[in-house]
Order: C-alpha cells, then structure tokens, then sequence
C-alpha cells in the first residue's frame, strides 16, 4: 500500500490479519463502533438539560477513541519524513477541535476509521483465498516407519518416508508412488475438473485427493516446500511487485498530499488577509479532507490482491500486479508447439515396413537400437513392442539418428536423408505431409522401412485458437520442427502464423520482432523456451505444477495441462485491468468535484468526510469484485483429454 493512503505502516501484519474472518474482528471498525455509540450518547445528552462539558468530554472521548487507530501510525511515518493521508485526517481533525468543532473531528475520525478498517477486511479476505491453498493439506499424515503405520503431522515428514494414503485422504506432500493406483482429484491445485490416472513412477502432489486404491508415495519434498507451499509463498512475494497503475495512483498520490497541504494553507492565509480568518480556516480544512487521495491509493492494491488470489484458486498463478496488467494489455500469443499445442506425448501412428519385410521386424530393429535411448520418439516406438532383441555398439550420431550392431551386421535408424527412403519415399512425404516424424531403419544397407510417431494436438486445441481469434488476438505458432510437420499440425489448430526450425534463441526473436508491433504472451514449457518466455510483455507456463523452472521463470503459470486454462486468464486480466482503471478514474474525478464543493462552502466539513468515505467503500467494493474468476466450460473431448495426462 502506498504512503500516500497513510495505512500501510499500521495494518494489522500475518496472523492477526488472517484472523479477521468477520468485519467485526478488524480493530479499526471495532474502534469506530465504540466511537460511534459514544458519540451517539454524547448526541442524546445534548437535547436533555445535561451541562455542555458533560457532552463536549464524551464527544472528545469518542474522538480520542476513533483516531487512536491513525493518529499513532501518522505521528511515526512524519518521524521517518512520510507524509499520507492519515496526515490529512490528523490536521483537519485537531484544526476542528481548535475551532471548536469537536463533533465534526470526530465524525471525521468515525468514518476514517471505518473506511480504513474495511479495506483491511477486503484485502483479509481476498489473502485468505490464497492462504486457503494451505488447509487443502492434511493435518495428519499416515507413514510406515519400523514395520507399523504411524500418525504425524506434515512437518514432520522427512524426504524418504512413505506415506500411506487411503481412498478419499489428502496427500500431505509431494511424492512418487510407489505402490498402488488410482485416479487423482487435483481440481483444487489445477482447476482440472476430471481425476488424473496414476500409478507406480507417478508424481502427486500436495493436496491431491486420492481415488478409489490406497497408495504408497515415498516423499520427495518436506511440507515446507511442497508445490502448495511454493505458489504460495511465491505469490504473496510477488504481490509487491507494482503494476503501471498501481505505480501511477502511487506517484499521484504521493505527490498530491504535499499540494494539498499547501493549498489549503494559501487558502487559510490568502482568505484570512481578505475577509473573515475562521470562516477561511475552516473552508482550507474541508478541502484538505476534500482532496485526501486515499480512494486513489488504495484503488489499485485491493483489485490486483483480489484478481490474483481468484486466479489461483482457479488453478493459475499470477505473480504480482505488474505481470497482471501487462496480461490484460496483451493482443498477441506465441505459442510453443510440443508439451503446449500438443499432449507432449508422441506415439506411432503407422508402421510401413519395406516391400518383402515384416512389421514384427522392423518394429525389433527399431526397438532393440532405442532401448537405451531417452529420446521422447525412443519411448514412443518402444510402447508399440515388447520385442528387445540385443543390439551392440550403439551410438548417437547428432542430427541424424543412431547404429549399432546387429547379429553381426550394422542396423541404423534415423530421419529421412540420412537413410535413403527408396521405395516408400511416397509413403514418408505422405507421413509428413500428415505431421508426423517419419523414421526410417535399416538393415545392412537394406530399408526395412518407415514408422511415424506424432505428437497429437490437444483435443481442445482447435476450439481454443478459435476462441482466440474470435476474441481479437493474433496467434502464432514456435516450433523447432520441420516445416512440413508444423504447418499440418498448425492447420488442423487453425493456426496460420507457423514458424518451424527453431532454435530456442530464434524463438526469442520471433516473440522480440512480434511484441515490436503489439503486446504478446509466450506460451511454453518454462524450460527449454526460457528465452523466449523472459523476451515476450508476458512469459507463461503450461503444465507447471511442480515444475521449479517454470513456476520461477514465468510471469504467469497456468497449473493444468488445459489449454482452456488460456483464454481464462486472458479475459480474467482484461477485466481487472479495466476495475483498476475505473477506480483509478473514479477516484481522481471525485477529487476533481469535492475541492470546489468544498472551496466555495457549499458542503462542510462532516459532509465532505461522509461522501470521501462512501466513495472508499465503493472503490474496495469495486475492485474486490476483480476476485471473481469465471471458468470456461470444458468440452468432453477436454475431459477425455484430461483423463489421459500422466501425473
């Protein structure tokens, strides 16, 4: 919160803010309602015969209670040289007093108080969403240690132990499974809606719910750095990065407070020299109230705590209010095209063995030389047999593909050009032409024949660009496959701006030479596309729950693997962005109205104080409104989808 609004020294910190789980229990409004009744007494008793010092004391009573929540933290920022809003309360509350108006300062103070402590309670409130991600934790946690299942809490767990999970419990922290399988609800950290499958080798995550098979997880991380608690963590630290309007009701406010005071001085001197000294005292005291900017201030901070602590309850971190604003100006998408566009799982759709061989042997071959390879398309072609025939002296030729030998003889595999497609050079440009990546293995300088492997596109891929483009945002597609393959993919995504062979640092060009002409998102894996995702206005991440690099690299993290995740975000940024510029207008245009009302006398001092603090009201009312985050409907194919992902 900005210094110019005079509460950012003062608010209640950690615990205590998080305690306030009702208006009532937020001290500033529980201040102000004693005030209030106090004040309400002091009232009563002056329409009875009561002596005037009676009342005048509970009025300066009710005073005393209401500015003991701003007067102390006003006195301590003008020690350290600051200047706020609480200073301009302070003055025009003891300028009343000195003109007697003891009733007025108090009302005053009343209504600061209330207004004050209602933004406390939103920003509580909207924290809480957050800090809520927290208690999907359990608060016991079940493992086997010396042959028996014993019950400990979370922070207990050391990496190494296993937990053990029954159908309907939480996982306490991340882990692999290693016993047992069951379908994962994990809605609650990725905003997916359908369980994920899961097995032996699988990672959960923190906060998971488990399905209908007990599990084994050996844990990986310790409860305070478990998935859960880094996106919190990461977000609450981020919040204090500024966003260009949070920056620029800052800079208003910040200067605006010094001109006020001063104008209000040159209206005390400059009217008392011409005409009635009290009368213009109390005309420069309605205006330093008039023109408080503490709506300005705060119009900004309460909608970006809100819009971000919406978000990642719906399975999307945002990191701060900067990266917020700059996703609302967006109008351009770069999006990678494998783990993104596509389910970053290959697998072979068409085996063609050469004429006079079989599949079984070509699929053997292919299998025994990618049995010790990691490669992605390896595991693909692998998956399709359970053939592993012994193949020595396998290498690695860079670019081209891998040898070995076979019973004696040399066997390759690799891409088409580095082996001769021969006879089903039509059947590979077909293959191709269809966005596949064809492979081609022979035997002792002999084809055996072509296997394709395609990554597939996400099955709401296509009515996701739609949607895209339909809402006025110009997408293109970064790959660092063959052009051939990108454009059959791009087509059937309805992607027309398709950019293939690159490499990461082409990448960061292609997104530096789009952003030169609008706003643009990198959409990627947050590790391979680094460059790329820290050169584009805004870096986001698919998929990144659990992944270190992408959820410290990125400015937005989109936990699921759901592409519908994407437009989400966008129109969720939009909106806010356009909540904070109507605060912003909003509070400046009041300013604007209030000042001459108040110069020129026609509302006083307890009026103005009353419509400043309804204004504030309405701004925190308006801008918590930003913490409504709309979810898209999935499509079934999105659900089937879902269901396939891997944890």
């Amino acid at each position: 919160m900005s210094d110019a609004c005079g509460c950012s020294d003062d608010k209640v910190e950690g615990e205590e803010q998080e305690a306030a789980v009702s208006w009532w229990q937020v001290g500033e409004i529980r201040a102000a309602g004693l005030a209030a009744l106090v004040l309400a007494g002091a009232w009563l008793l002056s329409r009875t015969a009561v002596p005037d010092w009676l009342v005048l004391g509970l009025e300066g009573i009710a005073l005393v209670i209401a500015a003991t929540t701003f007067v102390p933290g006003t006195i301590r920022r003008l020690a350290k040289g600051k200047i706020g809003v609480g200073t301009l309360m302070t003055i025009a509350a003891v300028g009343a007093v000195i003109l007697g108006q003891v009733e007025e300062a108090a009302m005053l103070a009343i209504l600061y108080s209330i207004s004050e402590g209602l933004e406390e309670y939103s920003l509580a409130r909207t924290r809480r969403g957050l800090r809520a991600l927290l208690d999907l934790v359990p608060t016991e946690a079940t493992v086997l240690r010396g042959g028996q299942h014993v019950s400990i809490a979370p922070d207990e767990l050391a990496i190494g132990d296993v937990l053990l999970v029954r159908p309907g419990e939480r996982v306490a922290t991340d882990g692999v499974i290693v016993a047992g399988t069951t379908a994962l609800d994990v809605s609650a950290l990725t905003g997916e809606s359908v369980p994920v499958e899961a097995g032996p080798g699988a990672t959960v995550m923190a906060g998971s719910i488990n399905g209908t098979g007990a599990l084994e997880v050996r844990v990986t991380t310790g409860a305070e750095d478990n998935s859960l608690a880094r996106i919190v963590h990461i977000v609450e630290a981020e919040q204090a990065r500024k966003g260009s309007g949070q920056r620029l009701a800052d800079s208003i406010a910040s200067k605006l407070v010094p001109g006020i005071l001063i104008a209000a001085a040159l209206i005390a001197i400059i009217g008392a020299l011409a005409g009635d000294p009290v009368l213009w005292i109390e005309r420069a005291l309605v205006v330093l109230v008039a023109a408080s900017p503490c709506a300005l201030a705060i119009s900004v901070p309460v909608t970006v705590v809100a819009a971000v602590g919406a978000a990642s309850k719906g399975g999307v971190l945002i990191k701060g209010g900067a990266a917020l604003e700059e996703l609302g100006k967006i109008r351009a998408l770069a999006l990678d095209k494998t783990g993104t566009l596509t389910e970053n799982n290959p697998a072979v759709v068409e085996v063609t063995p050469a004429p006079g061989r079989t599949s079984e042997e070509l699929l053997a071959v292919a299998a025994g030389l990618e049995a010790r390879s990691e490669h992605p398309l390896a595991r693909a072609i692998l998956a399709t047999t359970p053939s592993r025939p012994q193949v020595d002296d396998v290498a690695a030729v860079t670019g081209a593909g891998i040898t070995g030998t076979f019973e004696g003889r040399q066997v390759r595999l690799g891409r088409p050009g580095w082996i001769d497609a021969g006879p089903l050079a039509t059947q590979v440009s077909a293959m191709q032409e269809r966005g596949a990546t064809a492979v081609l293995v022979e035997d002792d300088g002999a084809l055996l024949g072509a296997i394709a492997v395609r990554d597939e596109l996400r099955p709401e891929a296509a009515a996701v660009i739609a949607a895209l483009t339909n809402d006025g945002y110009t997408v293109a597609m970064l790959t660092g496959d063959n052009e051939r393959t990108a454009r059959s993919l791009a087509a059937e995504a309805g992607i027309t701006d398709v950019h293939a062979d690159l490499r990461p640092e082409d990448k960061a060009t292609i997104v530096r030479e789009l952003a030169n002409r609008r706003p643009v998102a990198m959409v990627g894996d947050g590790v391979n596309d680094a460059p790329a995702l820290a050169t584009a206005n805004v870096g986001i991440a698919m998929g990144a729950m659990g992944t270190d690099v992408a959820i410290e690299t990125a400015d937005v993290a989109l936990m699921g693997n759901d592409l519908h995740h994407l437009p989400q975000v966008l129109a969720h940024a939009r909106r806010t962005r356009a909540i904070m510029w109507q605060n912003v207008a909003f509070s400046l245009l009041l300013i604007g109205v209030l000042i001459p009302l108040a110069l020129f006398g026609i509302l006083g001092l307890a009026a103005v104080v009353l419509v400043h603090e309804v204004a504030e009201v309405f701004v925190i009312a308006n801008g918590v409104r930003a913490g409504r985050y709309r979810a898209l409907p999935v499509t079934v194919a999105a659900r089937d989808n879902h269901a396939a992902i891997p944890a």
